[in-house]
């Protein structure tokens, strides 16, 4: 039965609600500083910490709830002679319901905002989840008024649900401020990472596979999970995916660039003076493969690649703006996602990770880019003027195809994609077959050496001007 709450909030969403109505159920409210302020403004009956304590506050702040009558209320186990006989010696009074969420350091990220107390009771009444009830969650406040009103009581159920979040929440709490202290991102003995949900989606790469959504705390990098949805339906796993890939492609260029992406793959992509023309060289580089494709634009989509895209199918548009004529045109098009994802900052070195059986690979994301400085002709022939902003351009756009990967460029704009072959020769005869003729004068990018003279023959005899790889 729960007779006594201990409340302590920064996220003081729906506590006033909570407390009149735990009143209400005869239950006692003990509250900490801010909180216990807020209630009583609100004409609620409060009890102080340190009343119950019988030690005050101190330190700023820092000290309050760290003290064996609290946390003793909290663990003893109620059918524990021992610890009850404890209770009844020191004058500990039983803490039932522990309210808590914690100071808000994805807000506000500094040592003033990590809390100690907080995440102690958390844990305390999770640890002890059988005979306390523990929330950390407000939107947790009307399932637990809900069963309180029907039998004073929490169930098992109910308790177990909250232990779990309890511990999600303190687990996330501790792995945010560990990375946000990590800042020469070293490889530490351990690590941990913390998400927030964002969304449950409705399956993941394939409809028999569950899948949700999650944002990365602290972290103000362009992406996909901060993006404002302008239209559309919601967001599938696939499509994130793939916009993902878009924004990757379009954040390696300072001028106007556009990307389409099919199955994370860019089918076109295009670099130019305007926006505009940038789009529409990378669509109609490969027009049957952009079909359902995803649009990534780095800069503002204007009115008239909204009219392009209005007489084709196209899944997602994403851009750091739309103009208005340009939204008005698509809302024609209500299924079209669009993306809006602000101000685009470069992309700075970031850890990304793949979950393997049993463990999980960790690595810097390749954010390098190549200039002419780190480039080292090894042939009598030397690269033009005109040759050599496109091999840069296409090797930036190779860093983003699936191996075995070849990317054949003319002008600033892919004319062809030989993406995920077992084997160079293959991934090189694709992209030449694609090609046709256009290969003639245009350059190549390879993401990774030439194993055999084979390859580097056919892009010859191909009329292929010149070629980028790493060597080997």
């Amino acid at each position: 039965m729960i007779k006594r709450a201990l409340v302590s909030v920064s996220n003081k969403t729906g506590v006033e609600e909570l407390c009149r109505e735990l009143i209400e159920l005869g239950v006692e409210i003990i509250s900490t500083g801010g909180t216990a302020k807020r209630l009583h403004e609100a004409g609620i009956e409060v009890r102080s910490i340190d009343d119950l304590t019988g030690f005050p506050e101190m330190m700023d702040g820092r000290v309050k709830t760290l003290h064996p009558k609290v946390h003793g209320g909290i663990l003893a186990v109620r059918d524990n002679q021992k610890h009850m006989a404890a209770v009844k010696e020191h004058g500990i009074e039983l803490i039932d319901l522990v309210v808590v969420n914690l100071y808000p350091f994805e807000d506000k990220p500094g040592i003033e905002n990590i809390d100690i107390g907080g995440p102690a009771m958390v844990r305390s009444a999770a640890k002890n989840y059988e005979h306390v009830g523990v929330v950390v969650d407000p939107q947790d406040y009307p399932t637990v008024l809900d069963e309180l009103k029907r039998s004073k009581d929490l169930s098992q159920e109910t308790r177990y649900y909250l232990m779990q979040k309890a511990f999600a929440h303190t687990g996330y709490y501790d792995s945010m401020i560990a990375n946000y202290m990590n800042r020469t991102k070293a490889f530490t003995e351990e690590l941990s990472f913390g998400y927030r949900k964002v969304a449950s989606l409705r399956y993941g790469e394939n409809p028999h596979q569950a899948a949700a959504y999650y944002a990365e705390p602290l972290s103000d990098v362009s992406s996909i999970v901060r993006a404002e949805t302008l239209q559309g339906k919601q967001l599938s796993y696939n499509n994130i995916m793939d916009a993902d890939a878009a924004l990757k492609i379009v954040l390696e260029f300072e001028q106007p660039a556009a990307a389409v992406i099919k199955h994370t793959n860019p089918c076109g992509t295009a670099i130019a003076e305007d926006i505009t023309t940038a789009f529409i060289k990378a669509y109609e580089a490969d027009a049957q493969s952009a079909f359902g494709g995803v649009i990534g634009l780095n800069r503002t989509c204007t009115k008239a690649i909204a009219e392009y895209l209005s007489k084709v199918f196209v899944e997602i548009v994403l851009a750091p703006d739309f103009e208005d004529e340009a939204v008005a045109i698509f809302a024609a098009k209500p299924n079209v996602r669009l993306l809006k994802l602000g101000t685009l900052k470069p992309t700075e070195p970031v850890w990304e990770t793949r979950k393997i059986l049993g463990g999980t690979l960790v690595q810097e994301m390749d954010t390098k880019h190549i200039t002419e400085k780190d480039l080292t002709v090894v042939t009598d022939d030397k690269p033009n003027k005109h040759q050599l902003p496109d091999l840069l351009f296409a090797w930036a756009v190779c860093k983003h195809v699936k191996s075995n990967a070849i990317v054949i460029v003319k002008h600033g704009v892919t004319i062809a994609v030989g993406a995920g072959q077992m084997s160079r020769i293959d991934a090189v005869n694709i992209a030449l077959k694609k090609a046709g003729d256009a290969a003639k004068g245009a350059v190549l990018a390879s993401d990774a050496f030439f194993p055999f003279r084979d390859s580097v023959e056919a892009i010859a005899k191909a009329g292929v001007a010149a070629i980028i790889q790493p060597g080997g």
